[in-house]
Protein backbone atom coordinates (compact mmCIF):
# COMPACT_ATOMS: atom_id res chain seq x y z
CA UNK A 1 0.00 0.00 0.00
CA UNK A 2 2.64 2.29 0.75
CA UNK A 3 2.47 4.75 3.64
CA UNK A 4 2.49 8.01 0.98
CA UNK A 5 -0.85 9.17 2.28
CA UNK A 6 0.54 8.84 6.45
CA UNK A 7 3.31 11.46 5.15
CA UNK A 8 0.91 13.76 3.68
CA UNK A 9 -0.90 13.79 6.95
CA UNK A 10 1.70 14.18 9.33
CA UNK A 11 4.09 16.42 6.60
CA UNK A 12 2.03 19.24 6.89
CA UNK A 13 4.21 21.09 9.24
CA UNK A 14 4.20 22.10 12.91
CA UNK A 15 0.84 23.64 12.91
CA UNK A 16 -0.82 22.12 9.86
CA UNK A 17 -0.07 18.35 10.44
CA UNK A 18 -2.76 15.45 11.94
CA UNK A 19 -2.32 13.23 14.23
CA UNK A 20 -2.69 9.86 13.15
CA UNK A 21 -4.65 7.12 15.58
CA UNK A 22 -3.53 4.32 17.54
CA UNK A 23 -3.66 1.97 14.65
CA UNK A 24 -2.95 3.73 11.98
CA UNK A 25 -0.09 4.44 13.60
CA UNK A 26 0.64 1.13 13.80
CA UNK A 27 -0.02 0.33 10.31
CA UNK A 28 2.30 3.06 9.27
CA UNK A 29 5.37 1.89 11.34
CA UNK A 30 4.44 -2.12 10.78
CA UNK A 31 5.34 -1.12 6.85
CA UNK A 32 8.44 0.62 7.86
CA UNK A 33 9.56 -2.39 10.42
CA UNK A 34 8.87 -4.64 7.72
CA UNK A 35 10.68 -2.61 5.02
CA UNK A 36 8.00 -2.25 2.38
CA UNK A 37 8.91 1.42 2.34
CA UNK A 38 11.61 3.03 -0.04
CA UNK A 39 14.20 4.87 1.18
CA UNK A 40 12.48 8.17 0.19
CA UNK A 41 8.97 7.35 2.30
CA UNK A 42 11.29 6.43 5.05
CA UNK A 43 13.52 9.78 5.47
CA UNK A 44 10.21 12.01 4.42
CA UNK A 45 8.58 9.94 7.57
CA UNK A 46 11.31 10.12 9.61
CA UNK A 47 12.02 14.25 8.72
CA UNK A 48 7.84 15.12 8.77
CA UNK A 49 7.47 13.16 12.32
CA UNK A 50 10.57 15.39 13.58
CA UNK A 51 8.86 18.59 13.30
CA UNK A 52 5.43 17.48 14.18
CA UNK A 53 6.02 15.10 17.06
CA UNK A 54 4.70 12.00 18.25
CA UNK A 55 1.79 12.00 20.50
CA UNK A 56 1.24 9.38 22.81
CA UNK A 57 -1.65 7.43 20.87
CA UNK A 58 1.09 7.60 17.98
CA UNK A 59 3.52 6.05 20.02
CA UNK A 60 1.46 3.74 21.44
CA UNK A 61 0.42 2.56 17.77
CA UNK A 62 4.73 2.91 17.06
CA UNK A 63 5.19 0.03 20.13
CA UNK A 64 1.92 -1.99 18.60
CA UNK A 65 3.90 -2.41 15.67
CA UNK A 66 7.21 -3.13 17.16
CA UNK A 67 6.35 -5.46 19.64
CA UNK A 68 4.15 -7.57 17.38
CA UNK A 69 7.13 -8.12 15.37
CA UNK A 70 10.75 -8.46 17.88
CA UNK A 71 13.03 -11.20 18.28
CA UNK A 72 11.90 -11.31 22.34
CA UNK A 73 13.40 -12.78 25.39
CA UNK A 74 11.99 -15.45 27.05
CA UNK A 75 11.78 -14.50 30.70
CA UNK A 76 9.21 -16.79 32.03
CA UNK A 77 9.42 -16.04 35.88
CA UNK A 78 12.76 -14.63 36.28
CA UNK A 79 12.66 -11.32 37.70
CA UNK A 80 13.65 -9.26 34.29
CA UNK A 81 15.12 -5.85 33.92
CA UNK A 82 15.39 -4.18 30.52
CA UNK A 83 18.12 -0.96 30.16
CA UNK A 84 17.55 0.80 26.57
CA UNK A 85 21.36 2.10 26.40
CA UNK A 86 21.57 4.27 22.68
CA UNK A 87 23.10 7.55 23.72
CA UNK A 88 26.45 6.58 25.36
CA UNK A 89 29.18 8.78 27.00
CA UNK A 90 29.39 12.27 25.97
CA UNK A 91 31.21 14.17 28.97
CA UNK A 92 30.51 11.70 31.72
CA UNK A 93 31.23 7.83 31.88
CA UNK A 94 28.41 5.69 30.44
CA UNK A 95 27.96 3.93 33.90
CA UNK A 96 24.84 1.93 32.50
CA UNK A 97 26.21 -1.52 32.44
CA UNK A 98 27.74 -0.84 36.26
CA UNK A 99 23.80 -0.61 36.74
CA UNK A 100 23.45 -3.81 34.62
CA UNK A 101 26.01 -5.49 36.68
CA UNK A 102 24.35 -4.02 40.35
CA UNK A 103 21.40 -5.42 39.34
CA UNK A 104 22.36 -8.97 37.89
CA UNK A 105 24.32 -8.96 41.50
CA UNK A 106 21.31 -8.93 43.23
CA UNK A 107 19.72 -11.91 41.07
CA UNK A 108 17.96 -10.02 39.01
CA UNK A 109 18.12 -11.04 34.84
CA UNK A 110 19.30 -7.99 32.91
CA UNK A 111 19.02 -7.06 29.49
CA UNK A 112 20.28 -4.53 27.79
CA UNK A 113 19.66 -3.39 24.00
CA UNK A 114 21.31 -0.64 22.09
CA UNK A 115 23.43 0.53 18.91
CA UNK A 116 25.90 3.17 18.10
CA UNK A 117 23.85 5.66 16.58
CA UNK A 118 27.06 8.20 16.92
CA UNK A 119 30.47 7.72 16.30
CA UNK A 120 31.92 10.12 18.75
CA UNK A 121 30.28 8.53 21.80
CA UNK A 122 31.67 5.81 23.99
CA UNK A 123 28.42 3.44 24.07
CA UNK A 124 27.60 0.38 26.49
CA UNK A 125 28.82 -2.16 24.14
CA UNK A 126 32.33 -1.02 24.66
CA UNK A 127 32.24 -1.04 28.19
CA UNK A 128 30.37 -4.55 28.53
CA UNK A 129 33.07 -5.90 25.94
CA UNK A 130 35.84 -4.94 28.04
CA UNK A 131 34.21 -6.35 31.33
CA UNK A 132 34.11 -9.76 29.17
CA UNK A 133 30.32 -9.62 28.33
CA UNK A 134 29.91 -9.46 24.43
CA UNK A 135 27.11 -8.67 22.26
CA UNK A 136 24.69 -11.61 21.44
CA UNK A 137 24.08 -12.93 17.47
CA UNK A 138 21.04 -14.42 18.39
CA UNK A 139 18.40 -13.61 21.62
CA UNK A 140 18.79 -15.91 24.23
CA UNK A 141 16.15 -16.85 27.38
CA UNK A 142 16.82 -14.49 30.29
CA UNK A 143 18.86 -15.89 33.03
CA UNK A 144 18.71 -14.93 36.59
CA UNK A 145 22.18 -12.91 37.95
CA UNK A 146 22.83 -12.52 34.24
CA UNK A 147 23.63 -9.12 32.01
CA UNK A 148 23.36 -9.98 28.19
CA UNK A 149 23.78 -7.29 25.47
CA UNK A 150 21.64 -7.45 22.60
CA UNK A 151 21.94 -5.38 19.24
CA UNK A 152 19.37 -3.77 18.10
CA UNK A 153 19.54 -5.57 14.68
CA UNK A 154 19.54 -8.84 16.32
CA UNK A 155 16.06 -7.74 17.95
CA UNK A 156 14.42 -6.67 14.55
CA UNK A 157 16.65 -5.47 11.71
CA UNK A 158 14.13 -3.07 10.54
CA UNK A 159 14.11 -1.48 13.39
CA UNK A 160 17.90 -1.28 13.26
CA UNK A 161 17.27 0.09 9.42
CA UNK A 162 15.07 3.28 11.17
CA UNK A 163 17.62 3.86 13.78
CA UNK A 164 20.12 4.30 11.06
CA UNK A 165 18.51 7.19 9.66
CA UNK A 166 20.30 9.30 11.96
CA UNK A 167 23.84 9.01 10.43
CA UNK A 168 22.19 10.36 7.02
CA UNK A 169 20.28 12.98 7.96
CA UNK A 170 21.59 13.93 11.65
CA UNK A 171 18.42 13.75 13.73
CA UNK A 172 16.80 11.49 15.90
CA UNK A 173 13.39 10.45 14.32
CA UNK A 174 10.53 8.31 16.30
CA UNK A 175 12.55 5.12 16.29
CA UNK A 176 14.89 6.93 18.77
CA UNK A 177 12.07 7.12 21.60
CA UNK A 178 10.12 3.72 20.52
CA UNK A 179 13.85 1.93 21.21
CA UNK A 180 13.33 3.46 24.75
CA UNK A 181 9.85 2.88 25.21
CA UNK A 182 9.60 -1.27 24.11
CA UNK A 183 9.18 -4.29 25.96
CA UNK A 184 11.37 -6.89 24.21
CA UNK A 185 10.42 -9.84 26.41
CA UNK A 186 7.62 -12.35 26.13
CA UNK A 187 6.68 -12.44 29.78
CA UNK A 188 6.73 -9.94 32.35
CA UNK A 189 10.06 -6.87 32.37
CA UNK A 190 10.34 -3.70 33.93
CA UNK A 191 11.61 -1.26 31.43
CA UNK A 192 14.08 1.26 32.78
CA UNK A 193 13.79 4.39 30.92
CA UNK A 194 15.07 7.90 30.57
CA UNK A 195 14.76 11.37 29.07
CA UNK A 196 17.00 14.01 28.28
CA UNK A 197 14.25 17.05 27.87
CA UNK A 198 11.64 17.49 30.52
CA UNK A 199 9.21 18.01 27.27
CA UNK A 200 10.35 14.07 27.37
CA UNK A 201 8.71 13.62 30.21
CA UNK A 202 5.58 14.59 29.57
CA UNK A 203 5.54 12.58 26.59
CA UNK A 204 7.07 9.45 27.78
CA UNK A 205 4.82 9.51 30.50
CA UNK A 206 2.02 9.55 28.66
CA UNK A 207 2.81 6.55 26.13
CA UNK A 208 3.70 4.06 29.48
CA UNK A 209 0.11 4.78 31.19
CA UNK A 210 -1.56 4.63 28.08
CA UNK A 211 0.19 1.57 26.76
CA UNK A 212 0.08 -0.18 30.74
CA UNK A 213 3.66 -1.17 30.55
CA UNK A 214 5.92 -1.68 33.82
CA UNK A 215 8.44 0.82 34.35
CA UNK A 216 10.78 3.16 35.99
CA UNK A 217 11.59 6.52 34.22
CA UNK A 218 13.83 8.77 35.20
CA UNK A 219 16.52 11.70 33.51
CA UNK A 220 19.27 9.20 32.76
CA UNK A 221 23.11 10.44 32.55
CA UNK A 222 23.19 12.10 28.76
CA UNK A 223 20.62 10.14 27.80
CA UNK A 224 21.48 6.79 29.27
CA UNK A 225 19.24 5.17 31.76
CA UNK A 226 21.25 5.51 34.81
CA UNK A 227 20.56 7.94 37.40
CA UNK A 228 23.65 10.97 37.24
CA UNK A 229 26.19 9.86 39.99
CA UNK A 230 26.56 13.61 41.27
CA UNK A 231 22.73 14.07 41.92
CA UNK A 232 19.82 12.24 42.67
CA UNK A 233 16.85 12.70 40.10
CA UNK A 234 13.23 12.46 40.43
CA UNK A 235 12.15 8.85 39.73
CA UNK A 236 8.34 7.67 38.68
CA UNK A 237 7.33 4.19 38.16
CA UNK A 238 4.06 3.02 36.00
CA UNK A 239 2.15 -0.07 36.19
CA UNK A 240 -1.19 -0.79 34.82
CA UNK A 241 -1.85 2.87 33.62
CA UNK A 242 -0.94 4.10 37.41
CA UNK A 243 2.15 6.39 38.15
CA UNK A 244 4.11 6.71 41.37
CA UNK A 245 6.67 8.86 42.16
CA UNK A 246 9.42 6.64 43.89
CA UNK A 247 12.06 9.03 44.66
CA UNK A 248 12.33 12.43 44.50
CA UNK A 249 14.60 15.37 43.01
CA UNK A 250 17.51 15.93 45.01
CA UNK A 251 17.68 19.20 44.65
CA UNK A 252 21.86 20.49 44.41
CA UNK A 253 24.93 18.07 44.11
CA UNK A 254 26.26 15.55 46.40
CA UNK A 255 28.00 15.87 49.83
CA UNK A 256 30.27 14.17 48.86
CA UNK A 257 30.95 13.74 45.22
CA UNK A 258 32.24 10.46 43.63
CA UNK A 259 35.32 9.90 42.18
CA UNK A 260 34.42 8.80 38.38
CA UNK A 261 36.73 7.73 35.62
CA UNK A 262 37.24 9.78 32.03
CA UNK A 263 34.43 9.33 29.28
CA UNK A 264 37.29 5.86 28.00
CA UNK A 265 35.24 2.83 27.88
CA UNK A 266 38.75 0.50 29.25
CA UNK A 267 38.98 3.33 32.09
CA UNK A 268 35.17 3.20 32.78
CA UNK A 269 35.36 -0.90 32.66
CA UNK A 270 38.06 -0.52 35.74
CA UNK A 271 36.48 1.74 37.97
CA UNK A 272 33.06 -0.24 37.42
CA UNK A 273 35.20 -3.77 38.66
CA UNK A 274 36.25 -1.42 41.88
CA UNK A 275 32.85 -0.89 42.75
CA UNK A 276 31.57 -4.60 42.03
CA UNK A 277 35.11 -5.57 44.33
CA UNK A 278 33.83 -2.97 47.20
CA UNK A 279 36.75 -1.18 46.36
CA UNK A 280 34.56 1.99 45.99
CA UNK A 281 31.49 2.71 46.82
CA UNK A 282 28.16 2.95 44.75
CA UNK A 283 27.31 6.54 44.00
CA UNK A 284 24.76 7.03 46.47
CA UNK A 285 21.99 8.07 43.02
CA UNK A 286 23.00 5.05 41.28
CA UNK A 287 22.67 2.69 44.87
CA UNK A 288 18.57 4.41 45.33
CA UNK A 289 17.61 3.48 41.67
CA UNK A 290 18.48 -0.11 41.91
CA UNK A 291 16.94 -0.53 45.37
CA UNK A 292 13.66 0.61 43.81
CA UNK A 293 14.22 -1.56 40.66
CA UNK A 294 14.39 -4.07 42.24
CA UNK A 295 11.54 -3.51 44.83
CA UNK A 296 9.52 -3.31 41.61
CA UNK A 297 11.15 -7.41 40.20
CA UNK A 298 10.66 -8.73 43.28
CA UNK A 299 7.38 -7.17 44.58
Amino acid sequence: MGIGHYIKDIGRGKDGARALGRAQAADLMGQVLDQQVSDLELGAFCIAMRIKGETPEEMAGFLDAAHARLNKVRTGQVPTVVLPSYNGARKLPVLTPMLALLLARAGVAVVVHGTATEDKRVSSQAVLSHLGIEALTHVAPAAAGQVQFIPTGVLHAGLDRLLAVRRVVGLRNPGHSLVKLMTPCDGAALVVSSYTHPEYLLSMSATFELTGQHALLLRGTEGEPVADARRTPAMDVFKDGQTLRVQQQQEGSLAKMPELPGTDAAATAVYIEHVLQNLLPVPEPIALQVQHILREVKA
